[in-house]
């Protein structure tokens, strides 16, 4: 899962699909991880509003950030990310990998409710960190419902 910074959208799209596949006990069956198209924010911690964000809903989040690596698109499945400026920039990162077996796709064409793009909450409030939670949440357990 992956964003700009890695530090308020991708995270929160982590924790969230851990605990779905932790709840529905299929956790055996994925690696999940989160990381960022940008070097901004590595090695920090998620954004403390998205981690007050996660303790409200009860979901652990433990992440530090880091960006993408060519492994990345060697050894994932699927790469998700949250809005055009992401996809464009691991489109361009994939071209560079030989043997890219990654499916790279916005996280919001799961979305039940078709919101296509998940905003960056960075400049915004609490509120906006909700909004990314449950759009994270919406997406997340659609894309688990389908056939892998």
């Amino acid at each position: 899962l992956v964003s700009i910074g890695n530090i308020c959208r991708s995270p929160i799209a982590e924790a969230v699909f851990r605990k779905l596949v932790t709840d529905e006990k299929v956790e055996h069956k994925w690696r999940i991880d989160s990381a960022a198209t940008s070097t901004y924010e590595i090695g920090s911690p998620p954004d403390y509003r998205g981690q007050n964000c996660m303790k409200k809903h009860g979901i652990p989040m433990n992440h530090i950030a880091r960006q993408v690596i060519k492994e990345d698109f060697q050894t994932f499945d699927y790469i998700l990310c949250m809005d055009e400026n992401n996809l464009r920039d691991l489109n361009r990162k994939s071209n560079q990998v030989k043997d890219c077996k990654a499916k790279i796709e916005l996280l919001g064409s799961y979305d039940p409710q078709k919101q296509l793009i998940i905003e960056d909450p960075y400049y915004g409030n609490e509120k906006d960190f909700e909004t990314v939670y449950e759009q994270c949440l919406r997406c997340c357990k659609a894309f688990l419902e389908k056939p892998h």
